[in-house]
């Protein structure tokens, strides 16, 4: 389908509609101060405790009455913006598409493919749990206006700086060193959980060179690099030049444009707002829905093609979510003949609660099919295709007995997890992604250097990551004797090789577990590049 800016099919809907998200977000927004001043995150409980601030229970009470007495005073509004706003949603496209004027058409495609017939491509997600501040609270986790941009900042600040690579050769060392104050300039930004690093000014056109990476001289002192031929490092830094980024949990309108504003100048092409709202039968999905997917898609390359799907099998509070799959179509550029050459991505964010398996292998089962159709119904017969990758928030790892259902699926089968040595067996160097919530701010974890050391020594890793769940009624023996202890790994970045063009090879150029977002967010963010190289004879043909 046609991408456009607005949602809505014209400017008179889309002016309705603010004027009923204008009546409801007062209300909307005296509820979740009344949550939020009740409940605090572990981080303010120790600032008040060094603080010996005592007035807190004052402040709890007082707000909680004055809050609430404002939430049923705009209560009677709210229902009415209910009324403007819950109809519309039926003739609402399932996204916002924003759109950044190039200064140039080459800072929007990959000139590789023209010049040599290869080239690199960088691609990372992250759940943010940028949910409202009062929900965000019950993940240890608040001020979701102040971490949204403060994360968009300390994104901008990793893809664009320079690939400068620091290697050391001391077997204590953590490995890769991040740039150093003195080389980089700071941006100026609001701290918030985390320390604002270095950063270099934004430049949507740097690229990666392309070519095979070795992993880092203190990772292979360890012997972990020689375990296996996938090139990985525990990076402080957002990885230089990625070209897509996909984000999960970005629930909060105001902090998906707040995430929008901060990363516009490096990834040209986002979408926000994804999913849908009210009751939408059309679309599959069986509940109400409060909250859209939280899913947030931003790329260099421009879309060509974008479609969302809404699962209908939900149960519980994820109901109120509408989580879903969103697949889009880039246009990298030009091989040497003049052809497009494109790139198919796709995110999605699965069904969260344990033991609830059969629910997120159907989620997995319509992945599938949804990819395919979408694929099927956009590919060109003129045409490469470069990339075919699906990431995400999948929910389940791959270490854990009580998702012994999902790590058997068939989708793996089609794609390539680089960290996944089998079923529920996840390769020697694989680092676990899911934070224990408590935890989130002490001295070990609490900046993206501490973080990386912690995540590169086991016995401290065991501390912060979130441990396996057990099938119920059977004991967790974890983990099996001479392996390492891993974690919960539940962010994925998954690519498929067979839905390519034919003359082209795809390599891993490296796997990265990312410790730039410490403080602000309750998972690890996880990166991948690959190498694509076209083979001239093939393409001749």
């Amino acid at each position: 389908m046609a991408l456009e800016a607005s949602p809505f099919p014209n400017g008179c809907v889309a002016g309705i509609h603010a004027v009923g998200w204008a009546f409801i977000l007062p209300c909307f927004w005296f509820l979740d101060r009344l949550i939020a001043v009740c409940k605090s995150t572990t981080l303010e409980q120790t600032q008040r405790l060094e603080q010996e601030c005592y007035l807190h229970p004052l402040k709890v009470f007082f707000g909680a009455i004055i809050f609430f007495i404002l939430f049923l005073a705009t209560a009677p509004l709210a229902f009415l913006g209910f009324i403007l706003w819950a109809p519309l949603q039926a003739c609402r496209r399932p996204f916002h598409y924003h759109r950044e004027t190039p200064s140039s058409s080459e800072k929007e495609t990959h000139r590789g493919f023209e010049l040599s017939g290869k080239a690199s491509f960088g691609f990372a997600t992250a759940n943010l749990c940028l949910l409202p501040d009062s929900l965000a609270r019950f993940n240890n986790l608040g001020h979701t206006q102040r971490r949204a941009t403060t994360i968009g900042q300390h994104i901008v600040q990793g893809v664009c700086r320079p690939h400068i690579r620091i290697f050391v050769d001391s077997p204590s060392s953590c490995g890769t060193l991040s740039p150093s104050n003195s080389i980089l300039p700071a941006v100026n930004s609001s701290t918030y959980g985390a320390t604002d690093r270095q950063a270099q000014p934004p430049n949507s056109n740097q690229r990666g060179r392309a070519g095979h990476r070795s992993a880092p001289r203190a990772l292979l002192s360890q012997g972990l690099r020689q375990q296996d031929d996938v090139p990985w490092e525990v990076s402080s830094l957002f990885p230089a030049n990625v070209d897509i980024l996909c984000l999960e949990e970005v629930f909060d309108k105001r902090a998906a444009q707040k995430l929008t504003q901060a990363l516009r100048p490096v990834f040209g092409h986002i979408l926000y707002d994804i999913g849908v709202y009210a009751c939408q039968p059309p679309c599959g999905c069986s509940s109400f829905k409060f909250f859209n997917s939280g899913m947030f898609l931003a790329s260099r390359f421009p879309l060509l093609e974008a479609q969302y799907h809404c699962f209908p099998n939900s149960r519980g509070e994820d109901a109120l979510a509408a989580k879903g799959l969103l697949s889009a179509k880039v246009l990298i550029g030009q091989n040497q003949k003049q052809k497009n050459v494109v790139g198919y991505f796709n995110c999605t964010h699965l069904h969260a609660p344990e033991g609830e398996g059969e629910i997120r292998c159907e989620q997995l089962n319509m992945i599938t099919k949804w990819i395919g159709d979408f694929q099927a119904a956009n590919k060109l017969p003129d045409e490469d295709v470069a990339f075919d990758v699906l990431c995400g928030d999948f929910n389940f790892d791959n270490c854990s007995p009580d998702d012994n259902l999902e790590q058997n699926h068939c989708l793996f089968e089609e794609y390539r997890d680089p960290c996944r040595a089998g079923p529920g067996k996840d390769k020697p160097w694989v680092i676990g992604t899911l934070l224990e919530q408590p935890t989130l701010y002490e001295d070990d974890i609490n900046t993206p250097e501490n973080l990386q050391r912690t995540l590169e020594r086991e016995e401290l890793r065991k501390r912060y990551i979130s441990p396996p769940v057990p099938a119920e009624g059977s004991p967790l023996v974890y983990p099996e004797a001479g392996q390492p202890w891993i974690g919960r790994r539940i962010d994925y970045i998954l690519y498929r090789e067979n839905s390519i063009s034919k003359h082209f090879r795809t390599e891993i150029e490296e796997v990265t577990f990312i410790t730039q977002l410490a403080g602000l967010t309750d998972h690890i963010p996880v990166g991948l590049r690959l190498n694509i190289t076209m083979d001239c004879e093939s393409g001749d043909q």
